[in-house]
């Protein structure tokens, strides 16, 4: 139709100026334009047959057409334009178009370089200011259209020069637009300019001859030359940008054939794939490009490459080699097939990766194994493919979203050892330290296989040690050293989770010994060691700690470090979660040290002078300890205490010196223990015994000794054992002794002489009281005598600090040094009451009021320190950061009123009366004044920080449950106050769990408790209200739950067990808090969960990981609670009446909440939170059955028939089965309310008559101890025989199988009675034992006899709490979460078993069953074959839409910009969905249109394509297809429209004038319109088609769903478009 236009016009005028001329005056929309430019083709057109009569003079033309460019054109393009918009692209294309027109037209060579000048000159101020950040304006800024309109001149106009004489300026052309295509542009516009010179312009220059395809090319390679940190735009998008140019310029880049098989054409000479450069950017772009359609680019770009070669038929090399490995790419025509094989498996891999679908992607992955055959020689021991390209496969599924394929491509990259030995290759092992570590630091791939054992450990983890053993040990010895330390310093670069440090730790240290690592590599540990402290689970973290000290002791060089390198290495350690000493990491680090101690380095400042017989570790620690008690120069000015970092190493070498020579002296006897210990610590001695006598002695030599005596006291305890054999220890003690006097008299003189008067002798004072408890300790030990040292201390140190502290409230000017005086007096009397709280041998006065306690009493509590003067504080505020703060001080001194005035409480709390009228003048107001006491302890929780509060809990539990009855009000408030703090607290911090503690000791204690039931006031409601927040912030902090209940249960017993009659009088008021307990457990998330089962894991270990040893096993985990539970009713007296209303209050409660989980939800999955709660309520019930009697059995039978009714999952089945055998044995009389419950209809049980007929098979034991069994059998065989003839499979299965048992005891008892039915029953049995065939039937019967609850599980022998709670759960496919291993029973110790109780397994093989043992698996023999094939004979394939289509770039329409980048095929068919309304349909009809090329759908509303379900099925076709808004009442115009343009307008639909879809023929230009879902299409809009086609059906449904008929025509166009071309 444009040309029919175009030639009207020129019709018009035999003037090309005036036609031209009227064109190009008015406003330069996008329809003058393109109508200039069609025009202009037309005269091209014309001038080419030069013979046409009606042609324009030559003259004539040449002077119209420039005059249109440089008047009109020209202008256009390079005017400023107020917006960027498609529709000013629009012009631009079509402007551009036109000026190419005119350049052929002229003929002017010189005026297309002029103009190809100008665009270069804007092209290039774009790029100026593009890299220095110039505003850019509209007119030739990035954000602008100069930018654009310059790219669309140059490809208009770039063409036309000539590759000689402007062979400088089209070099210079390719230079810019490379520099502008593959530079730093940011989103937007600049990076809308940069893509369109990379995809348009310097294709089309590729395009203009040798001249120009080299420049391009030797641009591409010196861009990827220069290094990436210095060059701009480095990375991923400068990868995509040249593999644009390289896909568009693939054909050119690469040799073509000429007649008879030779290369030709321009290009001769120049061939890519000889460059290396050529292949690196394709890897790159397969394997570090972030979008797919530059990894498709890549991926065609190889494709092309391969094909070229093996059309060829010659021979190619890419490069020299680098080092052993082969060249990048070869091409060897002998070995042609199984070349092509290797890039076609290769290609096929990628492609398939690229759908990121697992199911797809694992058949495929057997190929990659063969990739790896092809690409080895194992006769020579090398690669014959550079390995690199397998990398990118790796690395391609390491990066994938789907965490699953990520997890599947580390796993089979870790088994590539197990089968084959690699040779090396440096890139192999750059890879492991690059994109293989980067992927291991996902903690979800360390997750359990399923069906794996919680605790087994992780799979990965385990294959990840085998490879790392296995690739070192093949490493060369030269390159084995610098691979590892590289591997150690890899994993300092990050911040890892706690599981994969702990799995890579693990596998380090798994690694043979070898000398790898020197100063470097220990220093590289190091910072590990600091990467792991990051994270909360101390468990794990201690672990990682072990086994790094592990890979220390194997792969460090011992010539290489020296003492002081390792000993620095080992403070990294936390001795308090990993390097404890006493344990078998300790053991093995003294072995090592023993082994090697005369190999190490040696260090300059170590020397043996004094040590003729010692080696040289006892030379270095000795002159370590010497060094340590030196105070040098520099530091005497120095006020501030020394940091405790050199006493701990001191401690720690000395230690370990003594126990290498203890292990020493186990193989010769040559010098004793005590010796050597003493030769170390002669120096601290010697400084010790001189502190109470030498007044002289330096400040910092004391704080020194001090702390590395307290330290070595610490660090010197045994880790998982008694210390009483320890030699050492018990020397050390001694050595304690000897110094006792000295050092407790020095520091009796310092805290009481006024000597502290700064704000950093708080430091000081603390390090004191904290020697002096331990002198304390070690004294009361070894044996309290009178006329001990510390008695001479005590009695003194706390008169005077009563003294000071009476002078200084005085009300004088506070001063520092009488404040921090006034701090350490208050310091020094907390000490002195907790150390005779502690130690009731320390009790100097009897039990009379002395002066302390009318002091304490008399304490005006939560006094607060005033600020020293103003003059003063310059000192205060001009000390270093360490020292603290004076709120920090204040905080501190309020803290140790509280521990005084706790400690007075405890000791006079017979005399706290419940209300102060009762004492009119009290002798202890803080004790006999409780009221003002506990308001003071509120206002103490106000302003101490939490960290500090415990002791204002203790006094709070002692003052609450005096006046809870009077002052219930006041009590409440103190409930609220503590909760609050307690809940502000996260559980990672370390006061949280003693404050805790502290606080369920005061609200929930059992006087407390007693009391508000009692009452029955507000206190008991909000009791019950914490109790529930408790509960509720247990989901979210793991072990809150576990505090209370243990608590709670074990004051419950001890109270029981001080009455008489052993009464539960609180806990029957509390019987929800048991209730809740025995249903409690917490539904993990996946992460939570994957750490639940490594700490498991590293549970299991034992004693073979030392964290397991050092680290307090705190029994926080979910099930503690439920075991706390059971062995707490354990521990009831079924015969004690108070014991025994509680069980039934409880059992009544656990069925009234098994009824309400059933009614909540009537259909429930396996292993949901209600499946789990209904199992814990009837193992609950299970164990608390022996306790029940007959008369309370008879009030809840119905109820547990009841239950039996629902449709329960199988764990549930066999506890309900269970604990109705049980009853029945116990109590026979409930014999006819079991048989009633066979007589309801069979509607109501549907297939729950399974569950009685199950109990059935048990009835040998049921009927045990009755004396007349034959009429139960009787009965019995009535009530079967009926539900044989049940037309439910499942029923008669358990009949049958039920009669079988029945009719052998009735055979063994010889029944007269049923001779009768002998040759019936017989026969009837007989054929189901013999049925014929191999079907479900015959499976199922076997089966269900084999089933471990009829076959090995006997109910009276297996009951015991672990067949209720760990095999029994095991095998009904419960989630190993809910497995309770009765080890975990037995290390709970906190409340003891009672010795008569049933909890070890009887002789039956149940606990050997498996699972799989009896577990129905109705799998065909063949199931797994396929799995186990090596490779797939087929497997699925994406279709590539590169294969058969080069970008065109050409493509003018502005709906195909995006379809054109894709480099796809676009079609002429337009497809009109407005009338559709579901999302779903318009999905998927997006999803087909995108697939088979349509040019635009037409929606209704664009906002369907944020719809869920739009985006579920159109799974991101709206990205790739042009999608027109038409709304349906605007159908009628849009479609006369079409029809104007050329388009036929085809309806979907069946009329009475409809053609067959096989019948007919579509045009190119087509319009499908398709119908409503409900209606089809209205009569109004069927007057608009052209044709209606209808698809031939031949079933009874009348339509088909409106997409799948869209698809079903769009297909037929497609393939008959497919087949005119």
């Amino acid at each position: 139709m444009e040309w029919v236009l175009a030639e009207a016009l020129l019709a018009q005028s035999r003037d090309p100026r005036v036609l031209l001329g009227a064109l190009c005056r008015g406003d330069a929309s996008a329809e003058r334009v393109e109508t200039l430019r069609f025009l202009l083709q037309r005269l091209e057109d014309k001038e080419e047959r030069r013979g046409d009569a009606d042609a324009y003079p030559a003259t004539l033309l040449q002077e119209a057409v420039r005059e249109a460019a440089v008047g009109y054109l020209v202008p256009l393009l390079r005017g400023p334009d107020p917006e960027s918009s498609p529709l000013r692209r629009r012009v631009l294309r079509a402007a551009a178009g036109a000026l190419r027109s005119c350049v052929h037209l002229a003929g002017d060579p010189q005026w297309v370089a002029a103009l190809v000048e100008e665009a270069l000159h804007d092209l290039l101020a774009v790029r100026l200011e593009c890299r220095e950040g110039a505003p850019q304006d509209a007119s030739c800024g990035p954000e602008g259209p100069g930018g654009e309109a310059a790219v669309e001149v140059l490809v208009a106009v770039g063409p036309c020069l000539r590759p000689r004489e402007d062979g400088a300026l089209l070099k210079r052309v390719v230079q810019a637009a490379l520099a502008l295509a593959l530079g730093e542009a940011e989103a937007g516009p600049a990076e809308e300019t940069a893509a369109l010179a990379a995809g348009r312009l310097l294709p089309t220059l590729g395009r203009c001859g040798e001249v120009a395809l080299r420049a391009v090319w030797e641009g591409l390679r010196a861009t990827s030359a220069r290094p990436r940190a210095s060059t701009p735009g480095a990375g991923p998008s400068r990868v995509g940008r040249q593999l644009l140019v390289l896909s568009a310029l693939a054909e050119k880049l690469l040799p073509e054939l000429g007649a008879g098989r030779v290369p030709r054409g321009p290009e001769t000479g120049l061939d890519v794939r000889r460059c290396c450069h050529f292949w690196r950017t394709l890897q790159a772009g397969l394997a570090q490009a972030e979008d797919a359609l530059t990894r498709k680019r890549a991926l065609h770009v190889l494709q092309r490459a391969v094909e070229v070669s093996a059309e060829l038929g010659a021979d190619c090399t890419c490069g020299p080699r680098e080092g052993n490995d082969p060249s990048l790419f070869w091409w060897y025509e002998k070995k042609k097939d199984e070349l092509l094989k290797f890039w076609e498996n290769y290609i096929l891999i990628m492609e398939t990766l690229e759908g990121n679908q697992i199911h797809v992607i694992k058949p495929v992955l057997p190929k990659l194994n063969n990739l790896f055959d092809c690409a080895v020689s194992e006769e020579k021991g090398v690669w014959l493919f550079h390995p690199s390209w397998h990398m990118c496969i790796y690395k391609r599924m390491f990066e994938s979203e789907n965490k699953i394929l990520t997890k599947e491509g580390v796993t089979h990259f870790l088994e590539l050892y197990e089968t084959r030995v690699l040779p090396f290759s440096p890139e192999f092992s750059e890879f492991i330290i690059g994109p293989l570590m980067d992927a291991l630091s996902e903690s979800s791939l360390y997750s359990r296989s399923p069906g794996q054992l919680m605790g087994s450990g992780s799979p990965l983890g385990l294959k990840l040690q085998t490879f790392l053993v296995t690739y070192v040990s093949l490493l060369p010895e030269g390159i084995k050293n610098g691979f590892l330390l590289n591997f150690i310093q890899k994993m300092t670069s990050r911040h890892w989770c706690a599981v994969p440090i702990l799995f890579l730790s693990k596998a380090l240290a798994n690694v043979p010994r070898c000398k790898a690592l020197g100063v470097e590599g220990l220093l590289a540990l190091r910072d590990v060691l600091q990467c792991t402290m990051i994270t909360h689970q101390i468990l794990l973290r201690g672990a990682a700690q072990c086994y790094l000290l592990q890979t220390a002791m194997n792969l460090v060089d011992v010539e290489k470090v020296s003492f002081s390198d390792v000993s620095t290495f080992l403070m990294s350690l936390r001795q308090d979660e990993s390097l404890g000493r006493g344990t078998s990491l300790w053991t093995e680090l003294c072995d090592w040290l023993r082994v090697n101690e005369s190999c190490f380095r040696q260090s300059s400042n170590c020397s043996s002078i004094g040590l003729h017989e010692t080696s040289s570790l006892n030379a270095y620690v000795k002159n370590l300890v010497q060094e340590y008690i030196k105070s040098p120069a520099w530091e005497r000015e120095n006020s501030f205490m020394p940091d405790w970092f050199e006493a701990k190493l001191v401690a720690m070498m000395v230690l370990l010196a003594v126990d290498v020579e203890e292990m020493r002296n186990q193989y010769s006897e040559k010098r004793r223990i005590q010796n050597v210990l003493r030769i170390f610590l002669d120096p601290l001695l010697d400084a010790l015994m001189k502190f109470g006598t030498n007044a002289y002695i330096p400040l910092l030599k004391t704080d020194r000794c001090l702390q590395l005596l307290l330290t070595l006291s610490h660090t010197c305890l045994l880790k998982g054992s008694s210390t009483q054999d320890d030699e050492v220890f018990t020397l050390l003690q001694n050595f304690i002794m000897s110094s006792t006097e000295s050092i407790s008299e020095f520091i009796l003189r310092r805290l009481t002489m006024n000597e502290l008067s700064s704000v950093s002798d708080l430091d000081r004072c603390h390090l004191y009281l904290m020697v002096l408890t331990e002198l304390i300790n070690v004294n009361l030990k070894i044996g309290w005598k009178r006329g001990n040292p510390i008695w001479r201390v005590i009695s003194p140190l706390k008169n005077a600090s009563i003294q000071h502290l009476q002078e200084m409230s005085t009300g004088q000017e506070p001063a520092l040094g009488r404040q921090i005086q006034k701090v350490v007096s208050m310091a020094a009397l907390a000490m002195v009451c907790e150390a005779i709280d502690q130690k009731p041998e320390l009790q100097l006065d009897s039990l009379d009021a002395g002066p302390m306690e009318r002091f304490l009493s008399s304490l005006q509590l939560n006094q607060t320190l005033q600020k020293p003067h103003t003059e003063e504080q310059g000192s205060f505020f001009e000390e270093s950061s360490s020292s603290q703060g004076w709120g920090k001080i204040v905080a501190q001194y309020v803290h140790d009123q509280w521990v005084c005035l706790s400690f007075l409480l405890k000791k006079y709390h017979t005399l706290i009366p419940t209300t102060e009228s009762e004492i009119l003048e009290p002798f202890l107001p803080a004790v006999q004044m409780p009221v003002r006491t506990l308001q003071s302890a509120l206002e103490a929780l106000t302003i101490l920080p939490s960290d500090q509060v415990l002791p204002v809990f203790q006094c709070m539990r002692i003052l609450v449950p005096k006046l809870l009855t009077s002052c219930e009000s006041l009590c409440m408030e103190s409930f609220d106050m503590a909760w609050k703090i307690i809940s502000s607290l996260s559980n990672t911090q370390l006061i949280f769990w003693s404050n805790l503690k502290a606080f369920v000791q005061f609200v929930f204690d059992n006087k407390v408790l007693t009391i508000a039931a009692k009452i029955k006031g507000q206190a008991y409601f909000k009791i019950k209200e914490i109790m529930y927040k408790i509960i509720e912030m247990s989901a979210i902090k793991t072990g809150v739950f576990n505090t209370l209940i243990n608590y709670c249960c074990q004051s419950w017993i001890v109270s029981a067990s001080n009455v008489p009659q052993g009464s539960l009088s609180s806990a029957k008021n509390y019987s929800e808090l048991v209730l809740e307990a025995c249903i409690f457990g917490t539904v993990f998330r996946r992460d939570q969960r994957l750490i639940q089962d490594v700490q498991t894991f590293i549970e299991n270990l034992g004693h073979q990981c030392a964290a397991n040893i050092v680290i307090e096993n705190t029994e926080r985990e979910d099930h503690y609670v439920r075991i706390c539970a059971v062995k707490f009713l354990c521990l009831l007296d079924g015969s004690n009446m108070s014991h025994k209303l509680f069980m039934e209050d409880l059992a009544i409660k656990l069925l009234e909440k098994d009824e309400l989980v059933s009614k909540s939800r009537t259909r429930y999955y396996v292993n949901s939170l209600q499946h789990r709660v209904k199992n814990r309520i009837w193992q609950t019930l299970l164990v608390l059955f022996p306790k029940f009697d007959q008369n309370f059995l008879s009030g809840i039978i119905d109820k547990i028939f009841q239950a039996a009714f629902i449709n329960n999952q199988a764990s549930i089945k066999y506890f309900i089965e269970w604990i109705i055998i049980l009853i029945l044995h116990k109590f026979p009389q409930f014999l006819p309310k079991f048989w009633d419950c066979f007589s309801y209809g069979e509607e109501k049980f549907k297939t729950s008559i399974c569950t009685f007929l199950s109990v059935l098979l048990h009835l040998d034991i049921i009927i045990q101890d009755i004396p007349e069994k034959k009429l139960t059998l009787k009965q019995a065989l009535i009530v079967v025989l009926q539900w044989c003839f049940s037309h439910n499979f499942s029923i008669r299965l358990y009949a049958l199988l039920a009669l079988k048992k029945i009719w052998s005891m009735c055979k063994t008892l010889y029944v007269e009675e049923f001779d009768a039915l002998t040759s019936v029953i017989e026969s009837s049995l007989n054929q189901v034992e013999n049925m014929h065939g191999a079907g479900n039937a015959k499976k199922n019967w076997q089966r269900i006899q084999e089933h471990f609850f009829f076959a090995t599980f006997h109910p009276l022998k297996d009951y015991c709490l672990e067949t209720i709670f760990y095999i029994l759960p095991r095998l009904s496919g419960l989630i190993e979460d809910e497995w309770i291993a009765i080890d975990k029973f037995a290390r709970f110790t906190d409340i003891p078993f009672d010795a008569g109780f049933q909890w070890y397994l009887s002789q039956t093989q149940l606990c050997e069953l498996k699972p799989g043992d009896w577990s129905q698996q109705d799998i065909g023999s063949n199931s797994g074959e396929a799995d186990n094939q090596s490779e797939w004979t087929d497997v699925q394939k994406k279709i590539n839409p590169w294969k058969n289509n080069v970008p065109d770039l050409e493509l003018e329409l502005e709906f195909q910009d995006r379809a054109a980048k894709l480099g796809k095929s676009v079609g002429r068919l337009i497809v009109v969905g407005s009338l559709i309304d579901k999302p779903t349909n318009l999905g998927g009809l997006c999803r087909t249109c995108e697939i088979f090329g349509a040019s635009v759908l037409v929606v209704g509303s664009l906002h369907c394509i944020n719809d869920k379900q739009f985006q579920h099925l159109s799974v991101s076709a709206e990205q790739w297809l042009p999608l027109v808004e038409v709304k349906p009442s605007q159908l009628i115009d849009y479609l006369q429209q079409k029809k104007a343009e050329g388009y036929t307008i085809i309806g979907v639909e069946q009329t009475a004038k409809s053609l067959d879809l096989t019948q007919y023929c579509f045009p190119e230009k087509s319009l499908l319109l398709l119908g409503n879902e409900r209606e089809g299409i209205p009569a109004n809009l069927i007057q608009q088609l052209d044709v209606c086609v209808e698809i031939p059906q031949q079933g009874i449904i009348r339509s088909l769903n409106v997409h799948v008929s869209g698809a079903l025509l769009i297909w037929e166009y497609t393939r008959q478009q497919r087949l005119k071309h």
